[in-house]
C-alpha cells in the first residue's frame, strides 16, 4: 500500500475488498499531491483511477489477446469550491485539454521501452537512457513528497492529540476550581522535524516562532486532593446556580464541538493511534468506578452537570479545618509570608474570586544563615554557631531537627520563641552548632530540618581554612647528568598562600605511613637515584625555602620517581623528580677537506678513531684544518688536548693487540697543534677546533691528538640502596684520538726552461742575451742568489738575487759570452734560502769561427768498368766573414778500410786560403783499377772552423749472367699435352748483357720437344727475366739427362738449364650423388665395384627420381664416354625431342600458368613415352653419349621413373675413352598404388598423393542406406585384383599391433558368389607372402639377385605356405554394418578402370545423444597380381602383394544426427513459466480462489533436416501441450484432474516437411493443490517437484518437466520445461507477547510486526487458539484480523503490517493464549505466544488512564 494514503484510510478500507488488488500509477500520485487541499476528496478520487487502471492490468495480466481499452476525452475538471485554495489545475485543462490530463509516455510503455532495450540504434537507445533516468527521478520525487505529507499529518496528529489531552485535564480541574483555563499553547513545532522540512525547502515552525527553546524538566501529573475542593457556601458565594448551570452547559458543549471538528482532521499514524473514545474516558475517570452502562448512555453535558450537583451535595456536611492541619501553601493552609498571593484573571461572565493555586514550592522555615560555615579555627579549640529558623507562613507551624552525622559537628537543644514547640508566623527558633575540629582539614556535614512541607530544609555545615599555597612545581626536573656522578638541583619553594603549612616529603613508597614518625627524617629523603633537601619545612605566607635535589644516575634510561609532600591540613600533592642519565658521547662529525683513509699496508694508530693527513708542506710553512666535534650528551664536559706518539705495531688479519703493549709517551717534536688547547664542551653542542701543522725540517711527522675529558665519573652498581652508600670517583678520561701525518717536502722551484740552449753557432767576442723564468711552485715564498761564472766564458743573471712568492714567477735575463769556439755546456747555480741544494739552470751554447761549405752534397762516378777513369769538380766557398785556411784529402780510415795505401784520387788544388765570402774551384779525378764498389769520404780540413766532409760513390764491375735454378722437374706431364714451366734468368751486374737459347740435348732430346719464349734478348742492370718454357713428352717413359744450353755476351761458359718427369696417362674418377646434393665419393677405376646407383627404397609412383652420375677428367686428356642401360633403358633422345606446338592462342603462351601446365604436360607425354614399353620402371641419363674435357667435371642426371610397384633391378654400363667399361648395380624400390580415383593426367615430385575423402554428408540417426559410385583408374601395365575391407579407427594404447593367423592365401579367387576358388592345400605364390623388403635387401647385392634367379623353380614349390601370419599396425577394426563397398573382389584392367559402390548405412543413436556423431571409417583394397611373370622377374623385378604392400585407403567421412528439430520460442515465450500463488485469488477475493490457473506460451518447432520428421508430442502434469491458438484458460473451482507424474499427450502423430515449422501451445496449470505440495517433507516430495529458499527470505516452487518429441523407432527430443511460482513467506516481528501484570479491566496494546519476505502478495488472516482460562475467551483480540500483504520489492526491504494485540484482563489470573496467521495459498502458519497477569494492585494502572 502507499503510504500518502493516510488521508483516505476510512475510505480505503471501507473498499478494501473491491479494491484490494489495485495498482495505483503515477496519474494517480499526480492527482493526490498536486493540491493539500483535495485531502477530502482523495478518497474517490483515488478509487475511480483504481479502478480504471488497476483492472485494465488484471485483464491485460489475464490474456495477452486481451486488446488494451482505448483512452477517453479528457473531462474538465471543476472549480474548487474554496476560495483558499492554490490549486489551478482546472485552468490549465481548460487551457491545453489532453496535453495536460493525458500522459505523454505511460508508466506501462515506459516499463516495455526499459524491459526491451538492446536495439542496434543509438539514439533509440540514448532516449531508453534518458526515459530511465527521468522515470527514476520521478518516482524519488513522488516517494519524497509521500513522506513529507505523511510527516506532516502525524505531526498534525500528534499535536491535535496532545492539546486535546491537556484541555481535558484542564476541564478536570475546571470542575473542581470553577476556573476557565487560558488556551492551550500548540506543540506542533515540537511534532515535526524542522531540518527535514528546510531541506525541502518547505515553511517549518522555526520559520514564524522567534522565542527560543526552553530548558524545563517533563511535566508531572497533578492530583488534586479532596480537601482542596471548594464547599457549598463558597460556591454559592462565588457563582449563582443558574448561572454555574449555564456556564457549565455552554464549555462542555463547544468543547464537544470542537472535538468532533478535530476529529475530521485525525488520522491513523503507524507509530501513534490511541482510539479517541478510549483517551476521553481515561482522563474523564477521575472519581471512584461507577456504573459504566451509565456511563455509556448519559450525554456527556448531563454527566458533567450530575457530577457538579453532587460535589455541591458533599460540599454541604464539610467544616472550615485550623489552616496549620492543611499543607502550607494551600488556599486553606495559609499563605506565605514573602510570596503574597495573585488575584486571578476574570474572562468573560465566568468569573471567581478565589485565588489560583501556585505550583511553585514556597519554603516554610527559613535558615539564617543558610549555611553554617567556619574558617580559622585549630585543633583543640570547639567554635560555636548559631542557627536561627523563621516561619514564613501565615500559620504557626511546628518542626524537627536532625542533628549531624559526624562527630565533628554537634547540636544543642533548640530556643523557642513559645512553649510547645510552635513557631508562630514571623517568628523565630534558634540552634546552637558546635565545632570541634582533630586537624586542619576540610570538614562537610548538614542539618535536616523537617516540616509540614513536603521539602525537607537543608542546612549546610562546612569548615574550610584557607590552605597554604606553595609555588613547587609537580615535576622536578634535574636534566641530565652523567652516569655514576652526582648533580644537585635547587628549586625555590614559595608560600603563597593566607595561612602557615608545616610540610613533610616522604618517598611514595612509604606513603601512607604507619607512624609519620618512622617515615620523618631530619636531613635527606631518598628514594635512589633521588634525594631531597629538606625533608621537613614550615613556610609562612610569602616565606620561601630552597629545595635541593640530588641526582645519581646508574643507568642510561630516564629515572623518576615519586615523593609525597604532605601538609599539616591533611593535604598531599605529589612531587616528580625525573633525570636522565648520561654517558659520554663525543663525534667528530666535520673535517675540512675530508677524513683520510690510510694506504693500504700504511701502518697506523692502534686506538686512533679518525685519521687525517695533511698534504705536503714546505719548512716554515702552515696548514690548517677546521674541526668539529659534537658533544652529544647533554652534559658540560671539560676538556683538554694532549699530543702523543703513535703505538704503530704490525697486525696480522684477525689479530687483535693487547693493552699491554700500548705505550703513551708525549711527542715533543710535533709540527701538530690544536686551538683551543683546553675549555669546556657545551651540551649538545658543534664546536669548532683548528688543527695546525707547522713543520721546522724536512721530514714526516706522525702524531696522536687525544682529547681528555677532566673529571669524569665512574658509572657506579645499579644496585645501590641509597644515595650514602654511594662513592663518586672522578678520573681524566681519554674519549677522542685522532692520528694525524704530515710530510714536508723541499721548495718546488721551477725554471722555464729548465736549460737554455743558445741556437745556432755564435762567433767568439759576441755577447748572446737569453730570458727566462723562475716558478715558485713551493707553499711558501723564497729567496734567492746567482751565482757569476768568468773563467774561459762570462756568464751573468739579472737580477742576481730577490724574494718569489707562493705560485709567482719571476722574469731573468741571462748574458753569455763565448771565448773559445765551439760547443760549451755550463751549470750556473742559484741559491735558495732554507733549501738544502740550490737550484741549477743548464746552459748550452755553441761558437764558431771560420766557415767553409761545398757546394756539392756528394760526388758520384757511376758506374765503371775495369780500367776506366772518371774526373769531377766541386766548389768550396767561405761563407763566413773570416779568411779560413784549408786543405782536403781522402780520410784515412776509409783507406784504411780498404787496406790501401795509396788513395786512388788525384785533387787539384789539394789546399790554400779563401778569403771572407770567397769561392775556390777543385778538379777530383778516379781511376778504376779493380772491380770494386768503392764508397769512400774526401776530408775539408778548415783552421779554427770546422771541418767538412764530401762523401763520393763509384762502382766498378764486370759482367755475369746466371739462372736461379739450373734444373726443371716438369710436373703433371702428360703424354701428348704441351706441359709449361717458368724459369728466371737474372743478370747478376748493373752492366747491359745479351743471351740466346740453343737446342735440346741429351739421348731422349728425340722424344721431346721444348722452345723457350723469348729465345734472345738483352737484359738489363741487375734485371731478374722470367722466360716460359714449353714442353712435351711424346713417350710415357721417364725422362732424365736433358740439358737446354744459354750463350751470354761477355761470359766465357754459357749456361745450362737442365730437364726432367714422369709422362702420365688418362684419368677418370666416377661418382654418383642425390639430386642437389653436394656430398659424393669419387671412386677410382681401381675400386668402381663399390660403385651402386640407388634411386631410394620408397620412390612413390608416377615421380620423377634424379641420381647424378659425376664424371670426372682428372687428367688434360680430352676422351669420349657412352651410358647405357640393359633393361630398363629408355629411347635415347627423348629429351631432345621437339614438343609439338599446343593449339593455344601466342597470346596465353606468354602466361606463367599456361606455360607451367604445358610444361607438365610435356613432362608427363615424356614419362608415359619412358614407360611405354610394359616394364613398371625407366631409367634415363639426361646425356648417354658425349666428350669429357680436360679437367672436366661433368654432372649427368639420371631419372628414374615407374607407374608400378615393386623391387627393381638393372645395370648401368659406362664408357669412358680406351679404359675398360664400368658396370654400376641400379637399384629401385616403388611404393604406391597405381590405382586411384583421380585421373592420372599430371606427374608429381612429391610423395604419395592421398586419396580424397568420400563424404556422405549428414544423415539421420536409423536412416536409409546411402550409396556413392567411385571409378577406379588403373595407371599401371598389370592387371590388379583388390579385395576391399571397411574398418573404422580406434586409438587404444592396449592395442598396438596385430596378429593375423591365415590358413591359406589371404584373399584367394572368389567367384560371383563369393566363394573361393582356391582350396587350402593348393595356395597362391608364396610371393604373395613375401615380407616387405627392408632397406638391407633393397642394397643387397647383384649377387643375391642372380642367385634368387637361379633357384627361383626349385623353391617356388617348398616356399608355398600352408599357414602364413601377419603382425600389422593396429589401425582400426572392422565395420561391414556401417560402410560396405561392392563388389569385395574386383580386377581392375592394366590402364583401364573399373567402378566400386560405396555405401553406408545410418546407425541409430542411444537416447541420450543430443549432438551430432562423426561416423568416420576408412576402406582397404589389398591388391594382388595374379599373373606370375607379373609379380617376378628374376633378377630384374619383384612385387609384393596381400598385406606386404599398401593397400589403396579410401577415407570415408559421414555424420549421423538424432531425428531433432529445432525448438525456439514465439514472441517472448518459452519454455520457462513465472508464476505468484497470488494469481489464482482474483481481483474480487469474495468470489473464491480459482481452483486452477493455465497460462501458455507457444514454440515454434523447426525442421532444419532435408527429411521429413514424424512425431509425438508428450509431456506429464502440470504441464500440457497443444496445437491449437489457446494461450489461456481457466478452470471452475475443484480438483485438479491428474498429477505431476500422470503423462498427457498431444493426439495424432504430426509431420513436419524439411524447412518448415510450426507452432506448438506449452501449457503450465497452477492450482492450490500443486500449492501444497511445499508442506511435503523431503523425502516424500514428488519428482520434478523443487522448494527453494533465498538468503533474503524469500520462497518459491519450482516445477522440471520434460517435453518429448517421440519419433518412429528412434530416441525422443527432450525440451526441458520450467515453472517457477513464488510462494508467500509470513514472518512475524517476535514469537512471544508478555504483557507483564495489567490492572484489571485496564486495555493494554502491543504492536507486532507482519512482514511478506516473498515476491508474492498474501491473503492472510488471524486464528485464535485456546485461551487459559477458558472461561475468558475475550482477553486477548487483535486488529486487524486479516489483510492483504503485498509482495516484497526488489533490493528493497519486505513490505510489512501493523498488527495491534490487545489485553484486557477480567481479573487477577494469570492469561495464556496462542494465535496464529496463516494465508489461503497455504503459506506456514505464524505462531505468537500471549501471555498477561492481572492485578487489582493500583500500582498497574497505566499512567495515562490517572
Amino acid at each position: 500500500m502507499e503510504t500518502g494514503r493516510a488521508g483516505d484510510r476510512l475510505s480505503a478500507e471501507s473498499g478494501s475488498c473491491a479494491f484490494g488488488g489495485a495498482t495505483w500509477t503515477p496519474a494517480s500520485r499526480q492527482a493526490r499531491v498536486r493540491s493539500p487541499s483535495e485531502s477530502t476528496r482523495l478518497s474517490s478520487v483515488a478509487c475511480s483511477e483504481a479502478s480504471h487502471y488497476g483492472f485494465g492490468g488484471r485483464a491485460r495480466r489475464a490474456g495477452p489477446a486481451a486488446l488494451r481499452p482505448l483512452p477517453e476525452p479528457p473531462l474538465l475538471r471543476l472549480r474548487p469550491t474554496s476560495l483558499r485554495t492554490q490549486d489551478i489545475s482546472h485552468l490549465l485543462t481548460g487551457l491545453f485539454r489532453s496535453l495536460y490530463t493525458n500522459e505523454v509516455i505511460g508508466e506501462d510503455l515506459s516499463a516495455n521501452l526499459i524491459k526491451a532495450r538492446g536495439s542496434q540504434d543509438a539514439r533509440h537507445e540514448e532516449f531508453v537512457d534518458e526515459l530511465r533516468r527521468i522515470r527514476e527521478l520521478y518516482k524519488q520525487r513522488l516517494d519524497e513528497i509521500e513522506m513529507l505529507e505523511r510527516h506532516i499529518i502525524q505531526g498534525r496528529a500528534r499535536a491535535l492529540a496532545e492539546k486535546e489531552r491537556i484541555m481535558q485535564q484542564a476541564d478536570v480541574h475546571a470542575q473542581e476550581t470553577f476556573i476557565k483555563m487560558p488556551p492551550v499553547k500548540s506543540i506542533f513545532r515540537w511534532c515535526v522535524d524542522s531540518v527535514l522540512l528546510q531541506k525541502h525547502h518547505l515553511i517549518c515552525p522555526d520559520d514564524y516562532y522567534s522565542d527560543t527553546v526552553p530548558f524545563c524538566s517533563a511535566p508531572k501529573g497533578v492530583s488534586v486532593p479532596g480537601r482542596s475542593k471548594l464547599t457549598f457556601s463558597c460556591e454559592k458565594r462565588s457563582v449563582p446556580k443558574k448561572h454555574l448551570t449555564k456556564k457549565l452547559e455552554d464549555p462542555c458543549r463547544k468543547m464537544l464541538a470542537k472535538s468532533d471538528e478535530e476529529l475530521d482532521y485525525t488520522v491513523d499514524s503507524p507509530t501513534w493511534d490511541p482510539p479517541l473514545e478510549a483517551e476521553r474516558n481515561t482522563v474523564q475517570k477521575t472519581g471512584p468506578p461507577t456504573n459504566k452502562n451509565w456511563m455509556n448512555h448519559l450525554p456527556v453535558p448531563q454527566r458533567e452537570l450530575e457530577r457538579l450537583l453532587l460535589a455541591r451535595m458533599d460540599s454541604r456536611v464539610r467544616f472550615l479545618k485550623n489552616p496549620r492541619f492543611f499543607p502550607p501553601n494551600t488556599p486553606r493552609g495559609g499563605t506565605s509570608l514573602l510570596f503574597p498571593p495573585k488575584k486571578p484573571v476574570l474572562t468573560g461572565d465566568f468569573q471567581s474570586g478565589e485565588p489560583v493555586e501556585s505550583c511553585a514550592d514556597t519554603p516554610v522555615f527559613l535558615a539564617k544563615p543558610s549555611v553554617g560555615f567556619f574558617t580559622d579555627y585549630e585543633v583543640g579549640p570547639v567554635y560555636e554557631m548559631a542557627i536561627s529558623l523563621q516561619n514564613t507562613t501565615a500559620a504557626s507551624r511546628c518542626l524537627r531537627v536532625i542533628p549531624p552525622s559526624t562527630r565533628f559537628f554537634a547540636l544543642g537543644l533548640g530556643m523557642f520563641p513559645g512553649k510547645g514547640g510552635m513557631v508562630a508566623p514571623g517568628m523565630t527558633c534558634q540552634y546552637i552548632v558546635q565545632f570541634s575540629p582533630d586537624c586542619l582539614g576540610d570538614f562537610d556535614d548538614f542539618i535536616l530540618v523537617e516540616t509540614q512541607s513536603a521539602h525537607t530544609l537543608v542546612i549546610p555545615l562546612q569548615a574550610r581554612r584557607p590552605p597554604p599555597v606553595l609555588t613547587l612545581s609537580p615535576v622536578l626536573d634535574c636534566g641530565y647528568c652523567l652516569i655514576g656522578g652526582m648533580k644537585i638541583t635547587r628549586f625555590l619553594c614559595k608560600n603563597v598562600g593566607f595561612s602557615v603549612g608545616k610540610f613533610c616529603i616522604v618517598p611514595k613508597k612509604s606513603w601512607p605511613p604507619l607512624s609519620f614518625r618512622a617515615v620523618a627524617t631530619l636531613g635527606f629523603v631518598e628514594q635512589p637515584p633521588f634525594g631531597i633537601l629538606p625533608s621537613t619545612f614550615e613556610l609562612a605566607p610569602g616565606q620561601a625555602v630552597y629545595v635541593e635535589v640530588s641526582f645519581l644516575p646508574t643507568s642510561l634510561e630516564k629515572a623518576e620517581q615519586t615523593f609525597i609532600i604532605v601538609c599539616d591540613n591533611c593535604q598531599i600533592k605529589e612531587l616528580v623528580t625525573v633525570g636522565i642519565g648520561q654517558l659520554v658521547a663525543l663525534d667528530l662529525i666535520y673535517v675540512s677537506g675530508e677524513e683520510s683513509q690510510p694506504e693500504p699496508g700504511e701502518l697506523t694508530d692502534l686506538t686512533a678513531q679518525h685519521f687525517i693527513r695533511f698534504e705536503p708542506e714546505n719548512v716554515q710553512s702552515t696548514a690548517r684544518k677546521q674541526l668539529i666535534i659534537r658533544n652529544a650528551t647533554h652534559v658540560e664536559l671539560a676538556f683538554h688536548w694532549q699530543i702523543m706518539k703513535p703505538n704503530l705495531q704490525p697486525l696480522m688479519p684477525g689479530e687483535t693487540y693487547s693493552m699491554d703493549s700500548l705505550k703513551y709517551h708525549p711527542d715533543r717534536e710535533t709540527a701538530f697543534s690544536v686551538l683551543p688547547e683546553r675549555g669546556v664542551l657545551s651540551p649538545h653542542t658543534d664546536h669548532e677546533f683548528i688543527l695546525s701543522f707547522s713543520p721546522r725540517e724536512l721530514r714526516d711527522f706522525h702524531s696522536v691528538l687525544q682529547m681528555v675529558l677532566e673529571d669524569v665519573p665512574e658509572p657506579t652498581s645499579l644496585e645501590l640502596e641509597t644515595l650514602k652508600d654511594c662513592s663518586c670517583s672522578a678520573d681524566d678520561v681519554i674519549v677522542l684520538e685522532i692520528e694525524v701525518k704530515g710530510s714536508v717536502e723541499p721548495f718546488q722551484v721551477l725554471l722555464e726552461p729548465y736549460a737554455l740552449i743558445i741556437p745556432g753557432e755564435n762567433y767568439i767576442g759576441i755577447n748572446v742575451k737569453k730570458d727566462f723564468k723562475m716558478w715558485n711552485n713551493s707553499k711558501s715564498p723564497i729567496r734567492y742568489l746567482w751565482g757569476k761564472v768568468s773563467d774561459c766564458h762570462i756568464i751573468e743573471v739579472e737580477p742576481c738575487a730577490g724574494t718569489i712568492e707562493p705560485s709567482e714567477v719571476e722574469d731573468f735575463e741571462l748574458s753569455f759570452t763565448g771565448g773559445v769556439p765551439g760547443p760549451t755546456s755550463q751549470d750556473l747555480p742559484c741559491e735558495i734560502q732554507n733549501s738544502p741544494s740550490p737550484v741549477v739552470l743548464h746552459i748550452e751554447a755553441a761558437f764558431k769561427g771560420p766557415a767553409l761549405v761545398i757546394k756539392a752534397s756528394a760526388l758520384q762516378f757511376g758506374l765503371l768498368r775495369l780500367g776506366q777513369k772518371a774526373t769531377d769538380t766541386i766548389q768550396i766557398q767561405n761563407i763566413s766573414q773570416l779568411p779560413a785556411t784549408w786543405c782536403m784529402k781522402e780520410s784515412l780510415v776509409c783507406l784504411q778500410g780498404r787496406q790501401e795505401s795509396v788513395s786512388p784520387f788525384d785533387i787539384e788544388p789539394s789546399g790554400g786560403q779563401i778569403p771572407a765570402l770567397g769561392e775556390c774551384r777543385v778538379t777530383i779525378t778516379l781511376e778504376a783499377k779493380q772491380c770494386q764498389r768503392l764508397q769512400t769520404v774526401l776530408e775539408l780540413e778548415v783552421v779554427n772552423g770546422a771541418w767538412s766532409y764530401l762523401p763520393v760513390y763509384a762502382d766498378v764491375q764486370e759482367p755475369y749472367v746466371y739462372l736461379p735454378n739450373s734444373h726443371v722437374e716438369v710436373s703433371n706431364l702428360y703424354l701428348g699435352v704441351p706441359t709449361k714451366a717458368t724459369i728466371r734468368l737474372i743478370n747478376g751486374t748493373l752492366l747491359p748483357t745479351r743471351f740466346r737459347w740453343g737446342k735440346l740435348l741429351g739421348h731422349q732430346a728425340d722424344f721431346c720437344t721444348a722452345k723457350v719464349s723469348p729465345r734472345r734478348g738483352t737484359l738489363g742492370p741487375s734485371e731478374e727475366r722470367q722466360l716460359s718454357l714449353e714442353f712435351t713428352a711424346h713417350t710415357q717413359d721417364e725422362l732424365s739427362h736433358l740439358a737446354l744450353p744459354c750463350t751470354v755476351s761477355g761470359m766465357k761458359e754459357p749456361v745450362v738449364l737442365g730437364i726432367s718427369g714422369k709422362p702420365q696417362g688418362l684419368q677418370v674418377a666416377i661418382a654418383i650423388s642425390a639430386e642437389g646434393s653436394d656430398g659424393s665419393t669419387e671412386l677410382w677405376p681401381d675400386h668402381l665395384r663399390e660403385l651402386r646407383l640407388d634411386f631410394g627404397s620408397t620412390v612413390p609412383l608416377r615421380t620423377r627420381v634424379n641420381r647424378q652420375l659425376i664424371l670426372t677428367n682428372r687428367s688434360p686428356i680430352q676422351t669420349p664416354f657412352t651410358l647405357k642401360f640393359e633393361y630398363f633403358g629408355g629411347p635415347p633422345n627423348g629429351p631432345n625431342q621437339k614438343p609439338s606446338l599446343p593449339d593455344v592462342p601466342p597470346a596465353l603462351l606468354k602466361t606463367s600458368r599456361i606455360r607451367e601446365r604445358l610444361a607438365k604436360r610435356e613432362q608427363l607425354n615424356f614419362m608415359e613415352s619412358l614407360l611405354s614399353h610394359g616394364k613398371g620402371a625407366a631409367f634415363f641419363p639426361h646425356i648417354s653419349q658425349g666428350m669429357l674435357g680436360a679437367h672436366q667435371r661433368l654432372r649427368i642426371d639420371i631419372t628414374g621413373y615407374a607407374n608400378m610397384w615393386g623391387e627393381y633391378w638393372d645395370d648401368l654400363i659406362c664408357t669412358v675413352g680406351d679404359l675398360p667399361p664400368t658396370v654400376i648395380p641400379v637399384h629401385m624400390a616403388v611404393v604406391g598404388c597405381p590405382i586411384s580415383s583421380l585421373r592420372t593426367t599430371y606427374y608429381t615430385t612429391d610423395q604419395l598423393q592421398k586419396e580424397p575423402v568420400i563424404r556422405f554428408g549428414t544423415q539421420v540417426s536409423g536412416g536409409d542406406t546411402v550409396t556413392r559410385v567411385l571409378r577406379l583408374n588403373n595407371s599401371s601395365p598389370c592387371d590388379i585384383r583388390l579385395d576391399w575391407e571397411t574398418y573404422t579407427p580406434e586409438d587404444r594404447e592396449d592395442r598396438l599391433v596385430e596378429l593375423l593367423v591365415f590358413y591359406g592365401p589371404p584373399f584367394p579367387l572368389r567367384d560371383q558368389a563369393g566363394n573361393d576358388l582356391l582350396c587350402p592345400e593348393t595356395p597362391a605364390s608364396s610371393s604373395s607372402f613375401w615380407p616387405p623388403s627392408s632397406s638391407d635387401e633393397s642394397d643387397s647385392s647383384r649377387e643375391a639377385a642372380q642367385s634368387a634367379e637361379g633357384c627361383s623353380r626349385v623353391s617356388d614349390r617348398a616356399s608355398r605356405k600352408i599357414v602364413s601370419v601377419v603382425l600389422r599396425e593396429h589401425d582400426g577394426v572392422p565395420c561391414g554394418h556401417l560402410y560396405r563397398v561392392s563388389p569385395k573382389q574386383m580386377v581392375v584392367p592394366a590402364g583401364g578402370s573399373s567402378s566400386i559402390s560405396v555405401s553406408f548405412t545410418p546407425v541409430l543413436l542411444g537416447p541420450g545423444t543430443r549432438h551430432k556423431v562423426e561416423c568416420v571409417g576408412y576402406a582397404l583394397g589389398f591388391m594382388s597380381l595374379d599373373d606370375e611373370v607379373a609379380r617376378e622377374l628374376p633378377g630384374r623385378r619383384r612385387r609384393l602383394q596381400d598385406f606386404a604392400v599398401g593397400a589403396l585407403r579410401l577415407d570415408l567421412c559421414s555424420s549421423v544426427r538424432p531425428a531433432q528439430l529445432s525448438v525456439e520460442p514465439d514472441y517472448g515465450g518459452g519454455t520457462e513459466f513465472w508464476h505468484q500463488a497470488s494469481d489464482l485469488i482474483p481481483k474480487q477475493p469474495c468470489s473464491g480462489v480459482l481452483s486452477e490457473l493455465v497460462t501458455t506460451h507457444r514454440l515454434k518447432l523447426t525442421n532444419t533436416t532435408e527429411i521429413p520428421q514424424s512425431f509425438r508430442l508428450l509431456v506429464s502434469r502440470p504441464f500440457s501441450v497443444a496445437q491449437d491458438g489457446a494461450s489461456r484458460s481457466r478452470r471452475a473451482p475443484g480438483r485438479v484432474q491428474g498429477c505431476a507424474d500422470e503423462p498427457a499427450t498431444a493426439g495424432q502423430p504430426l509431420v513436419l516437411r524439411p524447412k518448415e515449422n510450426m507452432l506448438v501451445n506449452v501449457s503450465f496449470s497452477l492450482s492450490l493443490e500443486l500449492l501444497s505440495y511445499q508442506k511435503l517433507p523431503a523425502d516424500q516430495m514428488l519428482p520434478g517437484v523443487d522448494v527453494r529458499r533465498h538468503a533474503n527470505g524469500e520462497k518459491e516452487m519450482v516445477f522440471a518437466q520434460n517435453l518429448l518429441l517421440e519419433y518412429a523407432d528412434q530416441p525422443a527430443q527432450v525440451v526441458p520445461l520450467k515453472a517457477t511460482v513464488a510462494v508467500p513467506e509470513l514472518q512475524l516481528s517476535t514469537s512471544w507477547v508478555d504483557f507483564g501484570t495489567c490492572f484489571v479491566n485496564q486495555a493494554r496494546v502491543r504492536e507486532v510486526y507482519l512482514m511478506n519476505l516473498s515476491g508474492c502478495r498474501s491473503y492472510w488472516a488471524v486464528l485464535m487458539g485456546r485461551q487459559e482460562p477458558d472461561d475468558d475467551p475475550g482477553a486477548f483480540r487483535v486488529s486487524p484480523s486479516s489483510g492483504l500483504l503485498e509482495a516484497r520489492p526488489v533490493n528493497a526491504p519486505p513490505n510489512t503490517t501493523t498488527l495491534q494485540v490487545f489485553f484486557t484482563a477480567r481479573s487477577s489470573e494469570l492469561y495464556e493464549s496462542t494465535l496464529a496467521v496463516e494465508g489461503v495459498l497455504g503459506e506456514a502458519a505464524c505462531t505468537l505466544r500471549l501471555r498477561g497477569q492481572g492485578s487489582y494492585d493500583e500500582r498497574y494502572v497505566s499512567p495515562h488512564q490517572l
